[in-house]
């Protein structure tokens, strides 16, 4: 990282009792990144989020922010949440319903002893942000959820944090405002251009939105990558699994195929070609394909082409995923609505070398 991060966390571990929540977890966040937390419930996502906010202490490690120490266990140091220059945005959004929404905004500001004129002024300021200033004299408990949640990001950026931290901020929202927030959130992010960690177990938001992922599992991290990174070439069977949708092909690697492949063997016998980066780990003995990088009926690639049925067809609107019977067992594949091919039908299915990931 050529500029010093805004975030450092080395050696994170934190216990609860004989349970390790979060078990020796490091990475570091640049000025202005939005960087992700994804992963199953359980993994420590929201546990390493509520460090670095200090609504929870540690047992190990170090957390800087801004180059500062906010917690180090060496150093028996430990800064108080309320002065580690953070804001959080809640899953619950954390709205009281018995403010109006200028003063829900306002409070960070009153608790902070900002004057009456500069915190109308801030107020309205981030109102406009997040397109709620006609809301201002609204009580909070006539809002909808994604206006709560729109005034619950406003409370949070009042004040200029250096670190603006979402803990699943918007998986209380129904799919369509979901997939809006989104949007609104990530164009305010890069507008002020604030460093912000946002923990999600959503991969769709996660790959949507992030500068960078970091995929933890069981308390550690996995991966760490930008979105495409982590979908194209994830380096295990967890997060080729978990993030997006994927075919595990179990065998082994043969030898050298035509073109610079690899030959890798299906346990039914299938041979199939695979690239591996260079200086890539060749002893994988599964190979992770994408459901949508498998082409059906029209043979584009020369490579990896294999005849099998069409055994079930499922309509999602966006696509369709088919369950294609092949020599190896089963492929979900999905393609566009407009390829339409009948359950039982004969096919071919194809795809590239470069999109066959050996793990």
């Amino acid at each position: 990282m050529s500029t010093p991060p805004r975030i450092d966390v080395r050696d994170l571990v934190v216990r609860y009792g004989e349970t390790t929540a979060v078990d020796g977890v490091s990475f570091a966040i640049a000025p202005g990144e939005l960087v992700t937390l994804l992963g199953p419930s359980g993994c420590g996502k929201t546990t390493t989020l509520r460090s670095i906010a200090g609504l929870e202490t540690p047992s190990d490690g170090s957390i800087k922010i801004s180059g500062r120490t906010v917690y180090s266990r060496h150093e028996r140091w430990n800064v108080p949440s309320e002065k580690r220059g953070v804001s959080m945005v809640f899953q619950s959004y954390a709205i009281w319903p018995h403010m109006t929404v200028f003063e829900n905004v306002a409070y960070g500001l009153r608790v902070r002893k900002v004057p009456a004129a500069e915190i109308a002024n801030n107020v309205a300021r981030v109102l406009d942000m997040v397109q709620m200033r006609g809301f201002a004299d609204r009580p909070s408990s006539k809002l909808s959820g994604g206006q709560q949640q729109r005034v619950a990001v406003a409370r949070a950026i009042a004040f200029s944090p250096n670190v603006l931290l979402f803990d699943e901020p918007l998986s209380n929202l129904d799919a369509k405002l979901r997939a809006e927030m989104r949007v609104e959130l990530r164009e305010l992010q890069r507008r002020l251009d604030i460093t912000s960690l946002y923990v999600t177990h959503d991969q769709e938001e996660a790959l949507a939105i992030s500068d960078r992922v970091i995929v933890m599992n069981g308390g550690k991290i996995e991966q760490i990558g930008s979105p495409e990174a982590i979908y194209n070439r994830p380096v295990s069977r967890f997060v080729a699994d978990f993030v997006g949708s994927a075919n595990m092909i179990a065998g082994q690697v043969r030898g050298p195929g035509p073109d610079g492949t690899l030959l890798f063997e299906t346990n039914s016998g299938i041979s199939i070609e695979v690239i591996v980066p260079a200086n890539g780990d060749t002893s994988g003995t599964v190979v992770a394909l994408r459901s949508s990088y498998i082409q059906i009926g029209r043979v584009s690639e020369s490579h990896n082409a294999v005849s099998g049925t069409i055994h079930r067809r499922m309509f999602h609107g966006d696509f369709i995923q088919y369950v294609v019977d092949w020599p190896a067992g089963q492929l979900i594949v999905r393609r566009p609505p407009t390829e339409l091919f009948e359950e039982g039908s004969s096919v071919t299915v194809s795809f590239a070398p470069l999109h066959c990931v050996l793990l």
